[in-house]
């Protein structure tokens, strides 16, 4: 891995040891030092590298370095051109001793080019000393040195190991600390062709299949690969820059990293690089690249390594191969990239001799002689002739190894080329000595005995507390040990701390050997096998390093570095986390809202807390979020799949909305699914309606597949279910047992809390027996009880359920093992227990645990069971079957009943073994000595132990016991003396004379015969009838011997609320239906005290069903216990019924087992006053008359009126009225409200009449909310005004003047006078005076003002002297008769004569102004006015202090009002000039100045008569804001006004102002003012569509539905969407509408009339036809079609033709609706086609031959007038001869008719 540079924007090039490598480093090598003119030459070879050096005669292309051997010189020319070089150098360099080194290494290694001269100065004198000789041996030595980013030219070739692979790019680690990059286009030029293709087929249109270029396919990490060096800056980065950025540039093809190869240095072990040209069967053919292009590389399959697939390898691949072989032609060349084989530690493969030494490049193996050793490295020789170094690093003298002991000068070692130098003179390699890159392997380290890779042990960017100095190079660095086996570290010069070090020492200083210091690891050499370290405080303190440091998830703290602008705005953020680590804040994530001036917010700079959302390091990118809901939360993170479980909460961001739902993103690359179902307990039909892209959610997980990386999320409150009910759920298994709290009790099942898990508990599942005895069980449990050893059924975790059950036989199978719990318990032969889960004809389904579930067959059920209905079971019924067969393919199985009894037939026999014969002990009857003398039939004595209600218990001897029924005491009724109770005349200690009939078996109380005894305790059936003690013995009776109509006794057993079980004999029960058990009714008021268990009733059979065990009785007599039925019904019959069903409309009587029928409020009483359904209560008897039956429709018309069902003489206060023909005009009449409608009142007077009140004639005075005052079923009183018996039409008036004689009128404004006083109430209360409605009145109000409430104290707060509904008395000061209007006062001088003269005075004064004007017929919107005065000011001014008054009309407390003038009673002063006079203090004239002021008494200020104003207002209207808020004083409930004024501020664009204008109406008008809100809400909608936004408008229309009709609102929504245009908004609502309202017709009419009108869209209106019928029901269907008929005449977009067909399918079902003719006849006649209108008359007529005089009449009407106005004379003879027919053939039915009745 390359290290971690702060500093670097793109990819590292880094040369930690690099930056050391100066001239100067040659000083401190122990062993020998090179001369200066040595270095200072090699300098300036360095600086003017050429690119592609000449270096040989034999080859005329560049090659990587010079060979030695192939040069035309010998090599002592070489060395005198070599001396000669380096002393003009030396002598240049003089001349320079200012400048600064060309290569820039001044600036790395801190020195000046001053310490560079004085040490070429010192060298140049040791030199004169040691004179020629010995400067020729310094000619020998060879430096060592490693690669640096100084020494790597363009042309270099180099060993490196793949450390990442990116997308475009592979990056590769370089010797000492470099790493290199290989673009996609250099690695071959089959990969090239490839790119060149795709690129190309990207603009053509034909689809064909190219795979893209993966270079994680091509390559993998830790691979070594040779490559030649391209560049080394980046040079398109540095255009914009001065200084080139550091990049080297790589290639991979083998023509160049094969490029000093010649076809002569093709030999066994050395190393090519080759590219795969095709992949055969056995191997590779493989493209080399050299300048012979006939040679070609072959690689078997063998030679690929074990850990490759050759399927895998594709086209264009690179390998670093070793050549194992030639053919004999020397065309095809063996290769091997096995390391097994070609890098084996015990067998290497070196190469030892070649023909030049262009042979050795990078990568092969060599042997070397080793030629000096010294503490930074060693040097040799390759073949005696060539150089080769290993530096500090990879000779091993790095990793703390004593280089003289392992090696020994002379000794042979093998090595690998690691890279070239092109520039050296005379030739030179690099060569490895580290064990892993002569194996071509990776670096491991060592942890617990294992190899790992060392960033696995430690990771980078990982702080390591003890990093202990291990070596120090003093210009260098420091090597160190991290604690990490086998792997060391490196901190270069520069890192060891922030600012400038001086100089590093072994011995001294903070850094010396074995000192230990806090470091962090930046990097890692694969190559090199070394971590690069870093000690710099700023590098420990920075949170991250890399990209991948940057957790996903992690809050952290940014600073805004940059905002992005694009052509939308703010584009996003970019926030600076740590030294080049930079992340993104989209537009969607700055916060929770949306911002509209995002860069206010965020002030460059500044610091924000945001969360990780993910992060990409091939890309370099990190996503950020602001939003707090994010940033704040304390949810788990969703990164991965694996990590997240069901039931999990987060919260995420929704990135995309569907129809079906939304997507949501977590973090990293994690989204979920959120389904529409899933995102409210409420339906949402539309999710972009309610959710936005970018909104966070929080949500909890329903699924995940971690495998198909799939989410499922749910919105919805998961707190019902949190982490603990999962854990409990998941813990829970099926067939386990368990405890559980009892919750709640219901009917049909009982709730549990299982450890906080909903369980349910069914009531079948409490017992294994009958469901009487199920429900016995649950009446024993209670809410709060712990029930135990419940068995858990059934598991349904999608529901959060539990499902338990408490049958024994189950919890038994579970304890055994034998419960069949999944599928694999299922085995052949197996004796189970299951419960019925479902019974079909074929079988029934028996359900075990866990939902499985057998099939039982029908054949497999014993015969009796199959002839029984429904095979003789239930529901959840226990059953024992047998597994017969299992299918385990289908994976279901069969079940049997008749073999799984056959198994417990011996085992029963021994259960229940034959009674022993026992001894009998004091027989009551001496001749019985044993329990085997009472034989069936037997006489015997019993002594009776107890009487009980139903039997008789007895004892045979002490230890025999028996039983004697109640039906077998008696012989016949006659014998019976107490029928209620039969056996009272029977005491213990009686002997009876008894007869043995047989056994009676306890436990379920049946009769057995005689041979059936079994058990521990015999009870014998005995009979103590007269007739059985002497005549012979009797077969007891059975169901089969009981017949039709037969007569029997019956004893009661059981009383319920429908039924009464009864016993004929110990084995045959019946059931006789509570209305049949007596004629008189009033006994089946009270069943059981009349009908107690064990009373006697005479009985005949009804019915008689053997096969189903049922015996139907009846006790009344038999012409009365027929069955009722619809036919058999006649008018006047009085029968009984029982109540079914009541409410406060009516009640639900039901006559037989097949017929009920409701009984109304105008037949429950004969005073309506006492008319109540709810006295009435469930199951009662009642005595009914059958007051009228419509047989075609199936109704009847019951009633309970006393005249009706008991004597027709009683009293009547309210008269039955069954048809019109009753009613006559003027008659007095009361009725209950059926309907309120917007017309009037619909009363119904009784059976079908019913009478219609308009609203004129509710009442004599006015009621503004008149439906308030009604609601239905109220009993109201009325006069019959209208009676129409041909239409079948009532009209009544409720008005008191209509109906009462003694009537007196209400008072009317005429009535009135001046100084009246009169009585009345408190209407309304305002600051300036009060309402007074007169009592008596047609609503006659006026105002009192606040001057004429006191005589002395003006009254300052009006509102807490009077209240709303206060009676009060006053005076009526004036009238004005123009103007309606009515002044009152409330002084008490007008009501005493006892009031000083002073007041006198003052009163008269004010009695000749007139008072507040107010029209008799009131409204609000007529109160006058608080306008432009501000009565507060007045009140401030004129009270001089504020005293509370008490609420009265006369007594008031005094306050002083000097010189505050009194508002005139004319009218309000709206000039305010009232102020002025205050503020002048001045006298004000006045017409009625009368009185005389006395000098010592106060001076009390006369009001001025000031010109009322407001009727400018009336005339122009309101012109200001002051007019319209004037006015709003006076009618703050007028809608009107308040729209006008809203529509004020709109004329001024005031949009804001009017929606406040809009508001304050909302909250002003009084609630009950329904339809002036509505108004106001409506204005607001038109508003917000017209200027607003569609949230302002769906944020106004939510909270419209919220205070209004939801419907309206709706609907005048779409009006509005309809006016303005936006039909595609109008056509959503409806379709809201017709789900919300389907009850509604009108909804859907109006949806297809907009469909047919706006949208002309007739499929679509034709469509809703069928789907309104299914939602409306069914009597509105025949309205509904006329309507739509009618739409198909009227629209454009309509079909007339359609339109008369759905009339025809109509008039064919309803011929006689003369109503529908009439329609189609107004259709017909507006299309105006004459034959058609004709044809509709003629029709009618034609399919009507017995229409009703009135109808006929009506239609030939109406014919004739058409035809006079459209036909010809032909036409009209032709409606006469109709007419006539129809005339004539009438008048012969008629005579026809009459004749049969005399007949």
């Amino acid at each position: 891995m390359a290290p971690i540079d702060k500093k670097r924007k793109s990819g590292p090039a880094n040369e930690s040891f690099a930056r050391s490598r100066h001239p100067t480093d040659g000083d401190s090598r122990p062993s020998k030092r090179p001369r200066a003119d040595e270095l200072d030459g090699e300098k300036t070879t360095k600086a003017k590298i050429p690119h592609t050096p000449k270096i040989s005669q034999v080859r005329d292309e560049d090659v990587a370095f010079p060979r030695g051997g192939a040069s035309l010189l010998t090599p002592l020319e070489h060395k005198q051109i070599q001396i000669e070089a380096t002393r003009d150098v030396l002598f240049e360099q003089g001349a320079k001793s200012k400048n600064v080194d060309e290569d820039g290494e001044n600036g790395e290694n801190g020195e000046t080019a001053e310490k560079k001269k004085h040490k070429s100065r010192s060298k140049g004198k040791g030199e004169g000393k040691k004179g020629k000789d010995a400067g020729e041996v310094d000619e020998e030595e060879v430096r060592i040195e490693g690669l640096s980013y100084q020494r790597i030219v363009a042309g270099s070739l180099v060993l490196g190991q793949v450390s990442q692979i990116n997308d475009l790019d592979i990056a590769l680690s370089l010797p000492n600390n470099l790493t290199g990059y290989v673009p996609i286009t250099s690695i071959s030029d089959k990969i090239t062709q490839r790119i060149e293709a795709i690129a190309a087929d990207e603009g053509n249109d034909e689809e064909t299949e190219l795979e893209d270029v993966d270079l994680k396919k091509l390559f993998k990490i830790g691979q070594y690969l040779r490559a030649y060096v391209v560049s080394t800056k980046d040079e398109d980065a540095a255009a914009s820059s001065k200084a080139a950025k550091r990049h080297i540039e790589l290639s991979l093809r083998p023509q160049q990293a094969n490029s000093s190869m010649t076809s002569q240095n093709v030999v066994a072990n050395n190393t090519l690089m080759a590219s795969v040209a095709s992949v055969e069967d056995h191997g590779l053919v493989m493209d080399l690249g050299l300048s012979d292009p006939a040679i070609k590389g072959f690689m078997s399959s063998k030679d690929i390594g074990f850990d490759v697939n050759i399927s895998d390898i594709q086209d264009g691949a690179v390998f670093l191969c070793t050549i194992t072989g030639l053919n004999s032609n020397g065309k095809t060349i063996k290769l091997c990239v096995d390391p097994a084989k070609i890098a084996h530690p015990k067998k290497p493969n070196y190469l030892s001799e070649a023909p030049t030494i262009d042979a050795f490049l990078p990568g092969t193996a060599v042997e070397i002689l080793v030629a000096d050793i010294t503490p930074r490295g060693i040097a040799g020789k390759v073949m005696g002739m060539l150089d080769v170094t290993a530096d500090l690093m990879h000779s091993g003298a790095a990793s703390g190894k004593d280089l003289e002991k392992k090696y020994k000068i002379g000794t042979r070692i093998k090595g690998r080329v690691i890279c070239t130098f092109p520039n050296a003179q005379p030739a030179k390699l690099a060569v490895s000595l580290l064990d892993h890159v002569m194996f071509l392997t990776s670096q491991q380290a060592v942890q617990d005995d294992e190899k790992k890779n060392p960033l696995d042990i430690l990771p980078l960017s990982a702080v390591v507390e003890e990093v202990t100095v291990k070596k120090v190079e003093p210009g260098m660095g420091l090597f160190v040990g991290l604690g990490v086996k086998g792997v060391s570290g490196f901190v270069h010069i520069s890192r060891v701390k922030d600012g400038k070090i001086e100089t590093l020492s072994e011995t001294t200083g903070h850094y010396k050997t074995g000192s230990k210091h806090r470091g962090r690891v930046i990097g890692y050499n694969p190559l090199d096998g070394i971590y690069l370290v870093s000690l710099e405080e700023s590098i420990l303190a920075q949170p991250f390093l890399r990209i991948e440091d940057v957790p996903i998830g992690a809050v952290v703290r940014g600073k805004v570095e940059k905002i992005v602008v694009n052509e939308r705005g703010v584009g996003g953020i970019l926030l600076n986390l740590a030294e080049g680590i930079t992340g993104l804040v989209s537009e969607a994530h700055m916060s929770d809202v949306q911002l509209l001036h995002p860069e206010k917010k965020f002030k460059e700079g500044s610091t924000v807390t945001a969360r990780v959302l993910s992060t990409d390091p091939s890309k370099r990118h990190i996503r950020l979020t602001l939003k707090k809901t994010l940033v704040n939360s304390d949810a788990a993170i969703f990164v991965s799949y694996h990590d997240i479980e069901v039931g999990m909460q987060s919260p995420g961001t929704i990135v995309n909305i569907l129809p079906n739902g939304a997507v949501v993103q977590f973090y990293g690359t994690i989204r979920g699914f959120l389904p529409v179902a899933e995102m409210s307990e409420a339906y949402i039909k539309d999710p972009s309606q309610h959710f936005r892209v970018g909104q966070v959610v929080n949500v909890h997980v329903l699924k995940v597949d971690a495998e198909e990386e799939k989410l499922t999320v749910s919105c919805k409150d998961p707190s019902s279910f949190g982490l603990a009910q999962q854990a409990v759920m998941k813990k829970l298994k099926v067939g386990e047992t368990v405890s559980a709290i009892v919750t709640e009790k219901l009917n049909d099942s009982i709730s549990l809390d299982l450890q906080g898990l909903r369980a349910t508990l069914p009531v079948a599942h409490l017992t294994d027996g009958s469901p009487q005895k199920n429900a016995s069980a649950l009446k024993k449990i209670r809410v709060g009880q712990t029930l135990t050893d419940l068995l858990v059924l059934e598991k349904h975790e999608s529901k959060h359920l539990i499902v338990l059950t408490n049958k024994p036989s189950l919890i038994k199978d579970a304890q055994a093992s034998l419960l069949l719990r999944t599928f694999e318990d299922v085995k052949e032969n197996k004796v189970v227990h299951g419960f019925v889960r479902n019974i079909t004809l074929t079988g029934v389904f028996v359900q075990f645990a866990g939902g499985l579930t057998g099939l039982l067959p029908k054949v497999k059920l014993s015969e009796d069971a199959i002839r029984l209905p429904d095979f003789g079971m239930k529901k959840s019924q226990t059953l024992e079957v047998k597994i017969v067969r299992v299918d385990h393919g289908q994976r279901n199985f069969q079940l049997s009943m008749i073999d799984a009894a056959a198994p417990q037939e011996s085992p029963q026999k021994s259960a229940h073994s034959v009674a022993i014969n026992q001894e009998a002990v004091n027989p009551i009857d001496t001749t019985l000595t044993c329990l085997d003398d009472l034989t069936l039939g037997r006489l015997t004595k019993a002594k009776i132990a107890s009487v009980k209600d139903t039997q008789i218990n007895v004892q045979l001897a002490d230890n025999i016991q028996g039983r004697i029924d109640v039906s077998q005491v008696f012989d016949s009724w006659d014998d019976i003396k107490d029928r209620k109770r039969p056996l009272r005349s029977f005491s213990a200690k009686q002997i009876l004379n008894v007869r043995v009939l047989g056994i009676h078996d306890a436990r379920n109380h049946r009769f057995l015969p005689i041979s059936h005894r079994s058990g521990k305790t015999l009870v014998f059936e005995l009979s103590a009838k007269p007739s059985d003690q002497s005549s012979k013995a009797q077969e007891p009776l059975t169901l089969d011997q009981v017949k039709l109509g037969s007569s029997w006794i019956a004893y009661v057993n059981n009383v319920q609320d429908s039924y009464v079980w009864v016993n004929l004999s110990p084995n045959v029960r019946g059931r006789i239906l509570a209305l049949d058990i007596s004629d008189d009714v009033s006994k089946l008021k009270d069943l059981e005290s009349n009908f107690p268990v064990g009373s006697a009733i005479r009985v005949h059979v009804k019915n008689v069903d053997a096969a189903n065990n049922r015996l139907d009785l009846s006790a009344r007599s038999a012409q009365s216990s027929e069955p009722l039925t619809l036919k058999s019904l006649s008018k006047g019959m009085v029968v009984a019924g029982k109540v079914t069903k009541t409410n406060e409309r009516l009640i639900i009587v039901q006559l037989s087992s097949s017929l009920s029928a409701p009984v109304n409020l105008t037949d429950l009483a004969d005073d309506y006053s006492e008319a109540d359904p709810t006295k009435y209560s469930k199951n009662e008897i009642v005595r009914v008359c059958v007051t009228d039956i419509d047989l075609p429709n199936k109704k009847i018309r019951l009633s309970t009126r006393p005249s009706r069902v008991l004597n027709s003489s009683l009293d009547v206060n309210d008269p039955e009225i069954t048809s019109v023909s009753q009613l006559k005009p003027n008659d007095i009449v009361r009725g209950f409200v059926s309907n309120v409608s917007d017309k009037g009142l619909f009363v119904s007077l009784g059976g079908n009449v019913t009478a219609w009140v308009r609203v004129a004639e509710l009442s004599d005075s006015y009621i503004k909310e008149w439906q308030n005052e009604y609601e239905v079923d109220q009993l109201v009183k009325g006069k019959v005004i209208l009676v129409d018996r041909a239409k079948n039409h009532v009209h009544m008036s409720l008005k008191a003047s209509v109906m009462d004689s003694d009537y007196v009128a209400p008072l009317s404004f005429n009535d009135l006078k001046t100084g009246q006083i009169v009585t009345g109430k408190v209407r309304k209360v305002e600051d300036y005076g009060v309402f007074i409605v007169i009592d008596g009145s047609n609503n006659l109000s006026g105002l009192c003002h606040q001057s004429q409430m006191a005589d002395k104290n003006r009254v300052v707060d009006v509102k807490k002297l009077y209240e709303e509904d206060d009676v009060v008395r006053a005076k009526i000061l004036n009238l004005d008769r123009e103007k309606k209007r009515i002044s009152f006062g409330l002084k008490a001088s007008y009501f005493d004569d006892g009031i000083d003269s002073e007041e006198e005075s003052d009163d008269e004064d004010l009695s000749g102004m007139e008072g507040v004007k107010i029209t008799g017929d009131y409204s609000e919107e007529d109160e006058e006015e608080d306008g432009g005065i501000d009565l507060n000011d007045v009140e401030s001014i004129g009270s001089n202090e504020d005293q509370d008054s008490e609420e009265s009309d006369e007594d008031m407390p005094d306050v002083d009002d000097a010189g505050v003038p009194a508002l005139s009673t004319e009218g309000f002063d709206w000039s305010a000039n009232v102020l002025d006079e205050v503020d002048n203090q001045s006298d004000a004239g006045s017409d009625n100045e009368g009185a005389d002021e006395k000098p010592k008494k106060k001076k009390r200020r006369k009001a001025e008569i000031t010109v009322d104003r407001t009727g400018d207002l009336d005339a122009n209207g309101p012109q200001s804001v002051s007019d319209f808020e004037r006015l709003l004083l006076g009618q703050p409930d007028s809608s009107a006004l308040w729209i006008q004024y809203m529509a004020f501020q709109m004329q001024l664009s005031e949009l804001s102002k009017a929606r406040e204008v809009a508001e304050r109406a909302i909250k002003t008008i009084n609630i009950r003012e329904e339809t002036e809100k509505m108004n106001v809400w409506i204005a607001l909608l038109n508003l917000e569509n017209a200027y607003g936004s569609d949230e302002s408008v769906d944020e106004v229309f939510k909270r419209a539905c919220q205070y209004n009709d939801a419907q309206e609102i709706h609907e005048r929504l779409t009006s509005i969407y309809i006016q303005s245009g936006k039909h595609s908004k109008a056509d959503d609502l409806f379709q809201v509408l017709i789900k919300k309202f389907s009850q509604s017709p009108t909804v859907w009419t109006n949806y297809a009339h907009f469909l047919l009108t706006i949208l002309f869209s007739p499929d679509r209106a034709r469509a809703l036809l069928s789907r309104a019928k299914q939602s409306l029901p069914p009597h509105t269907h025949i309205a509904l079609t006329l309507k739509f008929a009618s739409l198909e005449f009227h629209s454009d977009s309509g079909s007339p033709e359609r339109g008369r067909t759905m009339f025809e399918a109509l008039l064919t079902t309803f011929p006689k609706r003369l109503d529908i003719w009439n329609q189609l006849l107004d259709l017909e006649t507006a299309q105006g086609e004459k034959d058609v209108v004709r044809g509709v008359f003629e029709r009618m007529v034609k399919m009507n031959k017995a229409l009703k005089p009135k109808q006929a009449v009506a239609w030939f009407r109406r014919w004739s007038e058409w035809e006079e106005g459209n036909g010809d004379e032909k036409s009209r003879e032709k409606v006469l001869a109709k007419t006539q027919e129809w005339v004539t053939a009438a008048a012969k039915k008629k005579e026809m008719t009459k004749g049969g009745d005399e007949e």
